[in-house]
């Protein structure tokens, strides 16, 4: 086969192995109407040449056919044949072997393409099947299927199941979803009998839902008012100073959020599980600092966050239960933030259940010291320590320098375990993991306020301090960061020229310009 009838007769083969392949991708790929119609335009335009280089060249063929290069060709054409479809076979063996057994590899420095820990925990921890119906458009599914895949992935109690909002009514009605809910797709997860409803999903959320769905009992956290503390609650707690979004995220985890004024009451609602106290400023009623006592000595827990030079009456109940705040306030000027020494950036962080898994990061803002009397040395363990660049500064007069009568970094800000609570003999029992009663104090209230919460880890060091005095200790996880890797989303018809140009279009363009340029260097001189 010689001259034009040879480009013909490539680029006809060209146009058959596409049509091949498109076959291959419509078996094990799926496929849409546009992927059938590339596949009979190749196969029609690739015989249609194949057809016409034949008849070309046919006394050309009959030449060749009776001399021993026809041996020759024929010998080495079925090898190349066969060694093409054996290495075709061998490929879809592989892609039918990787559907099957698949893997997920997540190589970012950040570790964006894989479920924090914290959900990895909640999945790990379910003795119960999720069945999640999503419903969403066939157009809409690619932006929301990612996650629910890793949802899958990591748990094989976690079951997606895909409707149609308009070819599926009967199931819409049936679970009672409204029109409004439906607008732009949801997620119907339920958990033995509870179910709920997810309209905007990002694992942050979902994560949250499964663990509302898979608690049976709710724990209520008090926040003391009345001595100009941090607002948890009303309008004031929207503020940067205020915990509104410390509250909104203790409701995440399913907590319920309450404020506490004792002089009203008397005494701790017994149903309290944890008490907060977020730097107070002003002194305690004699009745009020009796009460905390009276339910620390009854086994509760205490969450105190006092600033510096915070003018309160704590600080005789906090010596008595093992704590001791330093008059002091921590400076550091090489890792404080922006170069503002007094806010500096905490990165050492004790073997405790509340700071374990951290690695990141913390930010405070004037920060205390936070020691411990000698009798309270082994209960009350530091858990987070200002860089060893610190110290603490006890001249709260003067520009910071650091002198002798200051306290060298690193510099404990926080401290947690089991404060002392003698018996009726007077005696210091040893604590009890289970019973005795819980004790978390922060140098600082400002790393949990509306300002700082979001800032680095400083969230999940607030929540796993609540966590850990509310005894969950498997709810303590780092949690998905509020920001996630950037990703373009694509329209269904944006994906679909994309996928028909990526795979099809483009290929084939060069694998045409390929046999146009073996022709050329053919037809070269001295060839």
């Amino acid at each position: 086969m010689k001259g034009w009838s040879a480009l013909i007769g490539a680029l006809g083969f060209v146009a058959l192995l596409f049509a091949l392949l498109s076959v291959l991708l419509l078996i094990f790929g799926g496929g849409s109407s546009s992927d059938l119609a590339f596949l009979w335009g190749n196969l029609i335009l690739g015989l249609v040449l194949l057809a016409i280089a034949f008849f070309s060249s046919l006394d050309d063929l009959r030449e060749r056919m009776q001399s021993g290069e026809a041996r020759r060709v024929g010998k080495y054409g079925t090898s190349a044949v066969l060694s093409t479809v054996l290495g075709i076979a061998i490929l879809g063996m592989l892609g039918y072997l990787g559907t099957q057994n698949s893997a997920r590899f997540d190589w970012t420095e950040g570790g964006v393409h894989s479920l924090a820990d914290q959900t990895q925990k909640v999945l790990a921890a379910l003795e119960r099947d999720v069945e999640v119906t999503a419903f969403y458009s066939p157009m809409d599914r690619p932006v929301v299927r990612p996650i629910l895949d890793k949802y899958a992935y990591e748990s094989e109690r976690f079951r997606v199941s895909w409707a149609d909002p308009t070819s599926r009514p009967d199931l819409v009605e049936q679970l009672g979803i409204t029109r409004e809910q439906l607008a732009r797709g949801l997620l119907h997860i339920t958990l033995g009998d509870e179910s709920t409803v997810l309209t905007e999903l990002d694992e942050e959320r979902l994560t949250n839902a499964l663990v509302k769905l898979d608690r049976s009992a709710e724990k209520r956290v008090y926040f003391l008012t009345g001595h100009n503390e941090r607002p948890a609650t009303g309008e004031e707690a929207e503020a940067e100073g205020g915990f509104g979004r410390a509250a909104a995220a203790l409701r995440n985890e399913n907590y319920l959020v309450d404020s506490l004024v004792l002089a009203t009451v008397g005494d701790v609602p017994a149903d309290a599980d944890v008490v907060v106290i977020a730097g107070p400023t002003r002194p305690l009623l004699p009745q009020e600092r009796g009460a905390l006592q009276r339910y620390v000595d009854g086994g509760g827990a205490l969450f105190v966050m006092v600033d510096p030079m915070a003018k309160t009456d704590l600080y005789e109940d906090l010596r008595r239960w093992g704590i001791r705040l330093g008059d002091d306030y921590v400076i550091d000027q090489v890792q404080g933030l922006f170069g503002r020494a007094a806010t500096p950036l905490a990165n050492q962080y004790a073997d405790h259940p509340i700071t374990r898994d951290l690695r990141e990061v913390t930010i405070f803002h004037l920060a205390r010291s936070v020691e411990t009397t000698e009798e309270a040395k082994d209960r009350l363990p530091a858990i987070v320590y200002t860089s060893e660049n610190s110290w603490a500064e006890t001249n709260l007069e003067a520009e910071p320098e650091f002198d002798a009568d200051d306290r060298k970094g690193p510099v404990p800000i926080a401290r947690a375990g089991h404060p002392l609570v003698s018996d009726v003999d007077g005696e210091q029992p040893a604590p009890d993991p289970e019973t005795s009663p819980r004790l978390v104090v922060f140098g600082d209230s400002d790393f949990a306020t509306n300002e700082l919460l979001d800032a680095y880890r400083n969230r999940d060091l607030f929540l796993n301090s609540v966590n850990w005095l509310l005894g969950d200790v498997e709810k303590i996880a780092i949690r998905p960061n509020a920001s996630r890797a950037s990703r373009f989303q694509l329209t269904a018809d944006q994906f679909s020229i994309i996928r028909y140009l990526s795979l099809f279009v483009l290929p084939e363009a060069l694998a045409m310009l390929g046999a146009v340029s073996w022709w050329m260097r053919r037809r070269a001189p001295g060839r």
